[in-house]
């Protein structure tokens, strides 16, 4: 590696130290020249920007340092993928396959994807800011200094997921699913939960005021609390309120 390839990535990998609420920014990359991805591949230090990945295949194939930029990934499969020091920005998708997958230091910024399957992944470093995801599946996962800033969720999967130091920052997640997760030091502050699964797992979890206003009832009901409201001198049905907030399903 020549010494200004050195001082270029060592700015680089500063500059993710330094701005840890977003994603990472690769160094110096020499642009793609293959027409297609390849299963157990290495890539190294590639620029992938505008191109069409429908339907490809790149199953256990090793990214580090990279940038897939402005790319369609629709019905491609990277499952078992290890990404490393690289990012997504505004990529496009239907579906997308990154089942077992392995990020470190990596992260998603921007773009629109449907359904993105990361059952099983294991994510360490990332970051993800500014993306539109219609589902997303972590089942199973391990998260671990995670950020979700400013971005549209419609379900999020976290089912028997461990998870450590996840934080959401103006986020909104229209479905959240945590049953049988394990969570640590997860702040849900920043998200603006329209329902919520699993409450039953939620130890581990910061929650604001308002949130755990939205939530007792489901936390009463967990518990077995029976909530009454105090009945009137005449002995008249006191009036009961509906509560409006986070529902369970």
């Amino acid at each position: 590696m020549t010494r200004a390839r050195k001082v270029a990535v060592t700015t680089a990998r500063k500059a993710r130290v330094e701005t840890p609420g977003r994603p990472p920014v690769p160094p110096i990359l020499t642009p793609f020249d293959g027409e297609r991805l390849e299963p157990h591949r290495d890539y190294d230090a590639l620029d992938f920007v505008d191109r069409d990945f429908t339907g490809q295949d790149a199953s256990d194939a090793r990214f580090m340092e990279c940038r897939l930029q402005r790319c369609c990934l629709d019905g491609t499969s990277m499952r078992r993928a290890r990404l490393v020091e690289s990012v997504l920005a505004d990529c496009r998708a239907a579906s997308v396959d990154l089942a077992d997958s392995t990020w470190r230091d990596s992260g998603i910024s921007g773009g629109r994807l449907g359904a993105v399957t990361l059952a099983g992944a294991t994510w360490t470093g990332v970051r993800l800011r500014g993306a539109k995801i219609g589902f997303a599946n972590l089942a199973g996962a391990t998260l671990e200094e995670v950020v979700f800033e400013g971005c549209e969720i419609g379900g999020l999967d976290l089912r028997a997921v461990r998870a450590r130091s996840v934080r959401f920052v103006d986020s909104t997640i229209d479905e959240l699913n945590v049953a049988g997760a394990t969570l640590s030091g997860v702040d849900l502050t920043g998200a603006r939960l329209r329902s919520l699964i699993g409450v039953e797992s939620l130890r581990g979890a910061i929650v604001s005021p308002d949130q755990l206003h939205d939530l007792a009832p489901l936390l009463a009901a967990e518990l077995g609390i029976e909530v009454r409201a105090d009945e009137p001198e005449d002995g008249a049905d006191a009036p009961r309120r509906r509560h409006e907030g986070v529902s369970e399903r």
